[in-house]
């Protein structure tokens, strides 16, 4: 090899080294840009309130104190709120993956008068918006005796169109083989949808349990009508009450705000994998 082409060939490795070094650069400021009010919102509530208040802002804290958090969990409901809400997005996420996928496994596996029917009436409610719904279904819920309840949260969610129109075009997808060699071994229709369907909707099921959890933990506008008592009370209403409480008390707002996004932070660390697949199955699909 000549002079020449090892020199071109060390350039082109140098250009392609700079290069990735830029992107990563990149990408690593875009991502501490994403960061940095996070960072200031656990700065500021590991603040002292004389320096929280004070003009000058401080990323790093010149002085570490855990008195807003003892304070904000001994004199609020800010620990059963976060268990309400907790309760809420997990019994629905629940719900709403078993009830979305039998509805679905029923309109694309099994053969009954009224599908296409049902499924058009599916469609059709992704046009309601729904604010529409909130009078008929505040009726509804006050008849069952649910006002209050976190059962008059979860229910609602669980008939959810979005979920039953997902795993309805991912169940279409699958091939119509698996069924006949699963029938012909004796399986019935629930054996099917239960260890043949299920397992090989992971991809999917993961991507709409994580929407459906982190929908409910975030929701606001259906709880603030149902639950009217604070002890019923979901986080996000439960931090619009510490706001209007601790009014210029930005140590204690920050504390607050840092406790409702710690558990979504942990379900990220410990379902990392899942959100990733997720992800590339939304992108591989979309």
């Amino acid at each position: 090899m000549s002079d020449t082409t090892i020199s071109h060939t060390s350039r082109i490795g140098s250009n392609v080294t700079l290069r990735t070094v830029a992107v990563h650069a990149g990408l690593y400021g875009v991502a501490f840009l994403f960061l940095l009010p996070y960072l200031y919102m656990i700065s500021l509530s590991l603040q002292p309130e004389s320096i929280a208040i004070s003009s000058t802002p401080h990323l790093i804290p010149p002085e570490i104190t855990f008195a807003n958090y003892t304070e904000l969990l001994n004199g609020s409901l800010i620990i059963p709120w976060v268990v309400n809400t907790f309760i809420v997005a997990t019994v629905a996420t629940v719900l709403v993956l078993i009830v979305d996928s039998m509805i679905a496994f029923s309109l694309t596996r099994l053969d009954w008068p009224g599908q296409s029917l049902l499924l058009s009436v599916i469609v059709a409610s992704f046009l309601v918006p729904f604010y529409v719904n909130l009078v008929p279904l505040f009726t509804i819920v006050a008849d069952l005796g649910l006002v209050s309840s976190l059962w008059g949260v979860i229910l609602p969610a669980v008939a959810n169109p979005l979920g039953v129109f997902l795993l309805y075009q991912f169940f279409r997808d699958i091939p119509d083989e698996y069924d006949e060699a699963a029938r012909l071994d004796g399986f019935s229709n629930f054996q099917i949808y239960l260890h043949i369907i299920l397992p090989i909707s992971k991809p999917i099921l993961s991507a709409l349990a994580i929407f459906v959890f982190v929908f409910n933990w975030n929701q606001f506008v259906w709880p603030v009508v149902v639950l009217q008592s604070q002890s019923s009370f979901t986080l996000p209403l439960g931090l619009v009450v510490l706001r209007d409480t601790f009014t210029f008390q930005p140590g204690l707002t920050m504390a607050s705000g840092v406790i409702a996004a710690l558990p979504l932070f942990i379900l990220f660390l410990l379902l990392q994998d899942r959100i990733i697949e997720a992800v590339q199955f939304q992108g591989a699909t979309g």
